[in-house]
């Protein structure tokens, strides 16, 4: 009977294989987390995993790196917009952080990836010791921040955006997405964010499958930067031949790539964390450029939105690539990679990563994060020095505890007309302990079709994936809407006599918008606003010049043009390559919460205004110093010394310009050093300073203990204020001490509450609540009150209010300049060298309130257009026929 019972068992068991074992199951997609730094070739790489199969490939989340190419305010809001015009708002975005890292190496949650990990404390504010070889403006983050200019002209704009402290964090993000299950992540900028997930998580570490890591260089050698074969012999080669390719720093580093540099410490952590990684370095993303074929069949095929959107970027940067190069220069990096990991993942039951894309090798490497002799201390490496204990416990005499390239051109690197010395960030191939096996792509596979003008079969990938109909983009901004039009409007003062010509310099904060608001209710005929000068040294990055263009849309002031000033403090930036250079004074600000990512937002309030038709754009001329002229030279975006100019041609025969400064002077500084121009300047208004009485009557540079006295629009260029207080110009100071006492929300709140609602008293109350509302919820807005003081100036400048009861004072003072940190920046009464200068020294408060209140509650020159909401409905509503 036992035999029988065992026959009866396996009968059933062989049913149970016939009926359900050639049954297929659907496999699972792979699930794929993005880390990027949002640079043109990164959504480059993220439209092409957009496209793909989601029952294959399921991309659950974005995640931005904050410290490279791009800044948090602007590339948050490039991404949700590039999700909504793909349809897919359910993909979650994550950004920055306020959490730290305490002296002792413990790492708090949500540490924002603002800062390289060796040089993150507790704030968000500090040094940019690696980020300083990229670009800050034109070819720069400038470019990146804005597209070019396309990001406003091409994509829609949903409903998703950055809101302070409702944004998730790029922890939270990893967080939820790792913990949920298996999962691979690609990496394509530098790896704060990941490394501070898996020193953080290491319990986590089970469920990445797989790192894929676009960056550093093995073997490589840099095609670029070399003299022609026929050049002349006077040409000096630059980063020819080097394994990176950092083209601003190859005097001092010329081993590393810009991803892998940007944080090396970090790239440690993430290459040694025991997850398996493929890496497609500089060796493979050199040997496929966009070629000139490549770029003509792209033109060729732009069948949906997505392709559009990267062959427009495409084509902006080849037009304003800094020589005749680009298509030797320029190569296909993470959306390469993108290509090379699908085609590893698809084929994984293919031995040593066999792909469609490109050749690859096992390799035995690391990644240098301090240079020999290792043990030294020599006050470059915030692991070691001054710490009886290193931080996260590392050994004294590791290979972290050498020198530690401390900027651009570190004495202890920099080798004059030669090449550097030190290899932070160097993928380097080596043997022992401190190697690991990686997966290393060497070469991009050419076109299986030999007699195809496209010689590399990516190429037809990337083409055929972008072009396909399924998951296409649904449309772009001007197709979002039936009847989308652009129109300029630009008010008719003709019959007007005009008021005395003003000229506006402001750094974008909070409060110059807010004074903005104020200058444009003036009525023309007491206040004549001429320009805007911007001066992006302060509490924005350059691209946020764009919410200024939306603000005199809204108010219907289109007329009015605007100069983008020097992105450098003065003597900051870089004497061998000037559109590089250091953070001295500029590192004070904070680049999360309070600080650049919301002013860069407008505290999340900046979509909200209509967007206008002018914007920054990369558009360039000859005729300007470019290498060649775009398709529309007349876009371009004037700079502020150019827009001085035109101003004054158009003043009447024995006019002066007034001038109001909201900002650090690096504009006014330059124009007074550069042109012979002071004479036609009547007066001038600072916004600014601190005259400190006592001890305890101290300035507001809250993220720099050391200097106790200084004020912030004195402190982030020195240097240019003390040039514009010795010019001689006739200045009144609107110091630090008479703003605080114009400084109170409530009060501001509730004097608008009581006055007309305007769309301009609706907008300025939202923002007010909102500074107010974060002031008293987070530590990080404590200094909110010190953007409301900004508007004094503007109120102050409007007209002679005898309600205002100003008071002044006659000082002799001068601007401490010297390069010390501690005393920069700080204003000081000295009757034998200071320069004469008139103090507001009081207004009334109330009468103060009154005026800002009833100013904007005017219904004159108020707004012609109040919201974006408002555009929307104007777009999707046929126009009257006239």
């Amino acid at each position: 009977m036992l035999w029988q019972r065992k026959f009866w068992i396996v009968v059933v068991i062989l049913s149970i294989i016939q009926v359900f074992g050639y049954t297929t199951v659907e496999a699972r997609p792979h699930r794929i987390l993005l880390d990027t730094d949002v640079d043109t070739d990164d959504f480059f790489a993220l439209l092409y995993l957009l496209k793909l199969n989601r029952s294959e490939f399921q991309l659950e989340a974005v995640t931005i790196n904050t410290n490279a190419w791009t800044d948090a305010g602007h590339a948050v809001n490039q991404l949700y917009d590039i999700l909504y015009m793909m349809d897919r708002d359910d993909i979650p975005v994550g950004v920055g952080g306020e959490g730290g890292i305490l002296e002792d190496g413990t790492m708090l949650p949500n540490i924002g990836g603002y800062l390289p990990i060796i040089e993150q404390g507790m704030t968000t504010a500090g040094d940019c010791r690696y980020r300083q070889a990229i670009p800050v403006g034109l070819g720069g983050r400038l470019d990146i921040d804005t597209n070019y200019g396309l990001r406003k002209a091409f994509l829609p704009q949903g409903s998703r955006k950055y809101s302070p402290l409702q944004q998730p964090t790029a922890q939270q993000v990893m967080l939820e997405k790792i913990s949920a299950g298996p999962i691979t992540v690609f990496v394509i900028g530098a790896h704060t964010n990941f490394a501070i997930f898996l020193m953080n998580n290491p319990h986590l570490k089970k469920n990445v499958e797989h790192i894929y890591v676009m960056g550093g260089g093995v073997r490589s050698k840099n095609p670029t930067g070399c003299c022609p074969k026929n050049g002349s012999s006077t040409c000096q080669p630059r980063q020819c031949g080097d394994p990176g390719n950092l083209f601003t720093d190859y005097n001092t580093n010329p081993y590393a790539e810009f991803n892998i540099f940007g944080d090396p410490f970090a790239a440690y952590q993430v290459f040694h964390s025991g997850i398996p990684v493929t890496l497609v370095p500089l060796d493979a993303t050199n040997t496929i450029p966009i070629t000139e074929e490549f770029f003509k069949a792209f033109e060729e095929n732009q069948g949906t939105y997505e392709a559009q959107y990267c062959f427009q970027s495409l084509k902006m940067a080849r037009d304003t690539w800094f020589d005749d190069q680009f298509y030797t220069s320029y190569f296909m990096w993470d959306s390469f990679t993108s290509g090379v990991a699908v085609s590893i993942m698809r084929n994984s039951h293919k031995q040593n990563g066999e792909n469609e894309f490109a050749e690859m090798e096992y390799m035995n490497i690391t990644v240098v994060t301090s240079n020999k002799p290792y043990g030294i201390s020599d006050g470059s490496n915030p692991l070691f020095d001054g710490l009886k204990v290193p931080k996260f416990k590392l050994k004294k005499d590791s290979v972290h505890s050498g020198h530690v390239q401390t900027g651009l051109r570190d004495p202890f690197c920099f080798v004059e007309n030669g090449k550097g010395k030190c290899k932070d960030g160097y993928t380097e191939e080596v043997t022992g302990p401190d190697s690991v096996r990686v997966l290393v792509a060497t070469k991009a596979k050419a076109n299986r079709n030999a007699g195809s003008r496209l010689d590399r079969e990516f190429f037809l990938s990337f083409l055929d994936v972008l072009n396909r109909p399924e998951h296409r983009g649904r449309f772009n901004l001007t197709t979002e809407f039936p009847h989308y039009r652009e129109v300029l409007y630009k008010p008719d003062f003709k019959n007007k006599k005009l008021g005395k010509p003003v000229v506006f310099d402001m750094d974008m904060s909070a409060g110059d918008f807010l004074a903005l608001f104020y200058l444009l209710k003036v009525p023309v005929e007491v206040l004549n606003l001429k320009a805007i000068l911007v001066s992006p040294t302060g509490w924005a990055n350059a691209a946020t010049i764009d919410i200024i263009y939306d603000l005199l849309h809204m108010m219907g002031r289109d007329d009015i043009p605007v100069g983008l000033g020097d992105v450098f403090a003065m003597n900051q930036s870089d004497k061998v390559f000037p559109p590089v250079g250091d953070c001295k004074y500029a590192k004070a600000i904070p680049h999360g919460s309070g600080g650049f990512l919301d002013s860069d937002t407008l505290y999340g309030l900046a979509r909200e205004l209509p967007r206008s038709p002018r914007r920054y754009t990369a558009e360039n001329s000859v005729k300007f110093g470019a290498p060649r002229d775009t398709d529309h030279p007349e876009l371009r975006q004037p700079l502020a010394l150019e827009i001085w100019t035109s101003v004054l041609k158009t003043l009447d025969p024995g006019a002066k310009i007034t001038i109001l400064t909201n900002g650090p002077l690096t504009s006014l500084a330059k124009l007074i050093t550069e042109t012979k121009t002071a004479s036609l300047i009547q007066n001038v208004y600072i916004v600014g300073g601190h005259i400190s009485r006592s001890r305890l009557d101290k300035g507001n540079v809250f993220t720099i203990p050391s200097n106790k006295y200084a004020e912030f629009n004195m402190f982030l260029d020195p240097f240019a204020a003390k040039t514009v207080f010795e010019s001689g110009l006739n200045i009144t100071l609107i110091p630090l001490g008479t703003q605080r006492k114009v400084s109170l929300f409530a009060e501001t709140l509730e004097r608008l509450q009581l006055t007309r609602r305007t769309p301009e008293v609706q907008f300025v109350k939202r923002l007010l609540f909102r500074l107010y509302t974060l002031q008293r919820s987070h530590r990080r807005y404590r200094h909110m009150d010190t953007f409301l003081g900004e508007i004094l100036g503007a109120i102050f400048l409007a007209g002679d209010h005898p309600n205002l009861k100003p008071a002044f004072q006659e000082m002799p003072i001068k601007v401490i300049a010297e390069g010390v940190e501690s005393r920069d920046g700080r204003i000081l009464i000295d009757k034998k060298q200071g320069k004469s200068v008139k103090i507001l020294k009081y207004v009334d408060p109330v009468a103060y309130y009154d005026l800002f209140a009833d100013r904007l509650g005017d219904k004159k020159q108020s707004a012609v257009l109040g919201s974006y909401d408002e555009q929307r409905k104007l777009w999707n509503t046929q126009p009257k026929q006239t």
